[in-house]
């Protein structure tokens, strides 16, 4: 007997355990639910964040754009003189804040026949406009030279610019023509420089909690603007990968260069701390921004609600300690008495006295539960018996319901030995104790065999009802000397009168004229047979589109014909031959049907219904069958009244 301690030590450690198990659940779950809000919340806002920025850039490149490609057009379609030019380019540099500095830059001898280049350029600086003629060979620079060669607009990526502004900058470049001699010939190209400065201004303005922040690459991966002046137009972010053996930052870089948008866990170049990384691209440049948000400064909040969670449970875990304790000790009195009547219970001493419990709460409940037990089993052994015996009958009864369906099925092999026109074998394996698997032969006249083949839906004993009814309709239709097709179509009618089990049967029939060889069939939406060559062919034999029968009134069943030659095999078969399963819930399948059917061409009919058989037991093994497996066979091996007829 277990005493009252160890009961009470178990209830507690057990309710304990349990509720350590779900607090543990709860908070673990509390915890990484709360942390991916804070991780959603973090990317829409990163999303967010990021996308007005790249708005805000791209807006201002965009306008830069348009002013070149417009000052091209008019270069392009009207004359100009030097003056002319040079009030173009001042008022482009006057009337667009956001644009460093302007230039037209002419192709060789293209602006004057005695000046081999001639440059323009209008620039802003301290605030006051500058102007002057581009002081060195223009020709292979970026700005100029990629833009001739692309002979479209671009953006160069950012470059120190000695010779003019004296800034690093970015130009937008625009080609422009001249048609002569009906040729377009390129003349020159238009600029208009951008600052970087302001880019950095502008991402320095980001508050990313304490230490995010923000930064910009250009095509190449270069830094355009950082925290890090050293970073800036000296390192790319693919070098600093390489010096810091960061294979992740380095497919960063590479995802950014390529235009990607994303969202990826990063080092902080600044900090060295955890960051979470949003990139996209500038479409207008070709750029890419990047915005860093601090893992742990974002994460500040969650983990001071954890330490607040933790310091509540611990506090309530030792108080239930306490309430457990003493509700396990007050429930153990009771129970020894109740575990001494259960122990007879449990020997078959069903008149055994259970104890009486004052109280009323779970453990009077439980005495309640064993009078209420007792008296249970015994109704339950009485059902049993009588449970027990039903069966019996049942079982007996599906085993006369078996032989009479078994009887009803021709079994006796040869079934026609004074025939030699022909041989003919079948097996039926149900799966349970009736099926509804059929197979049928029998002569129409002295040179006609009908022969067929079915499947009912379902199994067990209305099946078996549905497959002794369509072969009765089936041998009165067939005495009536109809085609294949019009006795399946009559049959067809017949089933679907009140069909309420909604019951259809697949079903090939053929009939045989013994003479000839030639074989004329209908098939109902059955497995199409095979036909097995004497040369060794393996004939799959064509459908004629039919559908079950019983699914729909109205159906009309066609009729084809196939030519058996001496010594040829028709093999008809159901699905429980290619369905059938393995252990592992394989199929034996139509490939493995054909395989084994090559086999045995040469085999007599029973010898390839037994090799069949056998070789779909042998693929199943022990699993159990699931179908109904039927098997038809039939040699034409034509005589003397083959040759009188040929």
């Amino acid at each position: 007997m277990i005493g009252k301690s160890g009961i009470a030590l178990r209830i507690s450690l057990l309710v304990l355990s349990s509720i350590t198990v779900i607090f543990s659940s709860v908070f673990i779950y509390n915890y990484l639910f709360s942390r991916q809000i804070i991780q959603t919340n973090i990317e829409r806002n990163a999303e967010s964040l990021t996308q007005a920025t790249v708005n805000k850039i791209d807006g201002v490149l965009s306008a830069v754009e348009r002013v070149p490609i417009n000052l091209a057009v008019f270069l392009e379609e009207f004359s100009y003189s030097g003056g002319e030019l040079i009030g173009l380019i001042k008022a482009v540099v006057e009337n667009n804040p956001e644009i460093y500095g302007a230039a037209i830059a002419f192709e060789p001898y293209a602006y004057s026949p005695n000046a081999k280049d001639f440059a323009p350029y209008f620039f802003k600086q301290d605030g006051k406009l500058q102007f002057t003629y581009i002081p060195y060979d223009y020709f292979g620079w970026d700005w100029y030279q990629i833009a001739r060669e692309l002979k479209k607009p671009v953006w160069t990526e950012p470059y120190f610019d000695e010779g003019a502004g004296g800034i690093i900058m970015a130009t937008f470049s625009v080609p422009f023509y001249k048609r002569i001699e009906g040729e377009r010939v390129l003349t020159g190209v238009v600029t208009a420089d951008i600052s970087l400065s302001w880019l950095q201004k502008i991402l320095s303005s980001l508050k990313i909690s304490e230490t995010g922040y923000a930064f910009l690459i250009s095509k190449n991966g270069t830094f355009i603007t950082h925290p890090d002046p050293d970073l800036v137009m000296n390192e790319t972010i693919f070098s600093v990968a390489e010096a810091r053996s960061d294979a992740q930052l380095r497919e960063i870089g590479r995802r950014m260069v390529q235009g990607d948008t994303g969202y990826a866990p990063f080092t902080s170049l600044v900090t060295g701390k955890r960051c979470w990384l949003k990139y996209s691209p500038l479409p207008a440049s070709g750029w890419s921004l990047a915005v860093l948000f601090p893992q742990d400064e974002l994460m500040t909040d969650i983990a001071r609600l954890n330490r607040t969670v933790i310091s509540i449970g611990l506090a309530g875990f030792f108080f239930l300690l306490l309430v457990i304790v003493w509700i396990a000790r007050s429930i153990t009195r009771p129970l020894r008495g109740l575990s001494k009547a259960a122990g007879q219970i449990a020997r078959g001493d069903l008149d055994a006295e259970i104890p009486d419990v004052r109280n009323r709460d779970e453990v009077a409940n439980l005495a309640e539960s064993f009078r209420f037990m007792k008296t249970s089993l015994k109704k339950y052994i009485a059902d049993l018996r009588e449970t027990t015996a039903a069966k019996e009958r049942i079982e007996s009864e599906l085993k006369i319901a078996h032989d009479i369906q078994m009887s009803i099925i021709p079994k006796t092999f040869p079934p026609f030995p004074d025939r030699d026109e022909f041989d003919l074998y079948a097996t039926i394996e149900p799966a349970r104790e009736v099926g509804g698997d059929l197979y049928d032969f029998f002569f129409l006249d002295d040179t006609h065999l009908c022969f067929l083949i079915g499947d009912v839906s379902g199994k067990g004993v209305p099946a078996s009802l549905f497959m002794a009814i369509t072969r009765t309709l089936i041998k009165a239709k067939a005495a009536q000397g109809l085609e294949p097709g019009t006795l399946l179509t009559r049959v067809n009618e017949d089933l679907c009168i009140d069909n309420d089990a909604v019951m259809f049967v697949t079903l090939f029939l053929g009939i045989l004229d013994v003479r000839t060889g030639e074989i004329r069939y209908s098939n109902a939406g059955h497995n199409p047979p095979f036909i097995m060559r004497k040369a060794g062919a393996l004939e799959k034999i064509q459908g004629t589109g039919g559908t079950a029968l019983g699914t729909m009134e109205g159906l009309v069943f066609k009729s084809r014909s196939v030519v058996l030659s001496p010594g040829d095999v028709i093999f008809l078969y159901t699905d429980g031959v290619t369905e059938a399963f393995d252990a592992g819930g394989a199929l034996f399948s139509d490939q493995r049907l054909i395989k084994d059917l090559s086999t045995v061409t040469n085999g007599s009919v029973k010898d390839i219904t037994e090799s069949i058989m056998a070789s779909v037991k042998a693929f199943a093994k022990d699993a159990a069958q699931s179908d109904d497996i039927t098997m038809l066979v039939i040699q034409f091996r034509g005589g003397a009244s083959y040759t009188t007829a040929r």
